[in-house]
């Protein structure tokens, strides 16, 4: 649950770097027909139009679909994104709009956002990328505040700090590439961890976010990956598991979001 009052699944689809066409429609197809209920898009990918064709095509109500996408800072006025968004995706309202990172400043777009909020495009407005001054900085101008920063995370990738002051101001959390964009499907203890409680390294990193309540959104475009990283809410990791996987982070627990800008 998020501050607002709305309600984000645990677990979602990512289509980062899927191509606008029936890749990208066939893989949010599977996903919501295999069950997730969580596909989480962005200006910047260009694929917008298959994920709206996706939604369609797999027959599942719109109202039962959490649809994130996030505002492109190289254009202006997120208001009207937003709604070039809602036409390319087909859908009239988004679930969750974000800033995708804080090119030009993190404060100057949070009023565009707030339009778009007050304009009924979205139930929710967050931001991608933003390390607690970031936050900090939006917040002490904000009417509204953020209930979303989805950031880089992992057990790789363990921003404690970073965590530790979303929770103190009410924003969650949400990790994206989650599993390394495959890196760390290979390492050691997570693959020992995996063997042990029989599943594999993919459930086992996604399982970790999972059990700490963190909204997690892992990418792909082949049906059985997709359905294997669903099985992720029919067994728990023991504490001492986790403290090992804990131990794997690479950040030395920053409260940065990103370890170097790319903008």
């Amino acid at each position: 649950m998020l501050s607002d009052g709305n309600a984000i699944p645990l677990l979602g689809l990512g289509v980062w770097q899927v191509p606008n066409g029936p890749e990208c429609v066939n893989a949010v197809r599977w996903a919501l027909e295999l069950g997730y209920r969580h596909i989480d898009t962005a200006q910047a990918y260009g694929n917008e139009e298959a994920v709206g064709r996706g939604l369609r095509e797999s027959g599942v109500p719109r109202d039962d679909v959490f649809i994130t996408t996030k505002f492109f800072p190289e254009h202006r006025d997120p208001a009207a994104e937003a709604e070039l968004s809602l036409e390319r995706l087909g859908v009239d309202r988004l679930d969750l709009y974000i800033i995708h990172w804080p090119q030009g400043g993190p404060t100057w777009a949070w009023p565009g956002m707030e339009r778009a909020l007050d304009r009924g495009l979205t139930r929710s407005i967050g931001v991608s990328n933003f390390s607690v001054d970031e936050l900090n900085a939006v917040m002490a101008g904000a009417n509204v505040a953020p209930v979303v920063d989805q950031v880089q995370f992992s057990p790789f990738e363990y921003r404690r700090r970073l965590l530790e002051a979303c929770e103190s101001r009410g924003i969650a959390l949400e990790a994206y590439s989650p599993l390394g964009t495959g890196r760390h499907l290979s390492d050691a203890t997570v693959r020992e961890i995996a063997r042990r409680v029989n599943r594999t390294p993919a459930q086992v990193l996604l399982r970790w976010s999972v059990q700490r309540n963190i909204p997690v959104i892992p990418k792909s475009i082949h049906r059985e990956r997709i359905e294997e990283n669903l099985g992720v809410f029919d067994f728990s990791l023991s504490s001492e598991d986790m403290a090992r996987l804990d131990a794997l982070d690479r950040s030395g627990g920053t409260d940065r979001a990103v370890e170097s800008p790319w903008w």
